[in-house]
């Protein structure tokens, strides 16, 4: 008797109860854990959307910098007809450059030289 008890033991269920707690905790765990998951998802396809957003905006800023620059130049070009024109343009030509400065995604619109 003594020998089919130790036989079947390994196959007894006595502590059924506690196997059942710590599978219960552990399914409650990778629920925990899917849940995070899923919020990081969300966070990460929120990150990802304003990603593009501010990719466009600077695209937009960088277009925006480039005609002033551009329309400056030729307002430079043609500044000896104007009276004061020097001192004006300068005066904008300041300002772009700051505005630039202030700006570090803006560093390619730069013209070498220029500062």
């Amino acid at each position: 008797m003594a020998a089919q008890q130790t036989l079947s033991s390994p196959y007894a269920v006595p502590d059924a109860p506690r196997v059942m707690d710590a599978s219960d905790h552990i399914l409650q765990e990778i629920t925990a854990v899917g849940k995070r998951l899923e919020a990081m998802d969300l966070k990460i396809t929120d990150l990802s959307a304003a990603s593009v957003s501010i990719r466009t905006d600077i695209a937009c800023f960088s277009e925006k910098v480039t005609d002033l620059d551009q329309r400056l130049t030729k307002m430079e070009d043609h500044v000896g007809t104007l009276p004061d024109g020097d001192a004006e343009l300068r005066s904008l030509r300041e300002k772009l450059t700051d505005l630039e400065d202030r700006s570090p995604f803006l560093w390619h619109t730069r013209k070498e030289g220029r500062h």
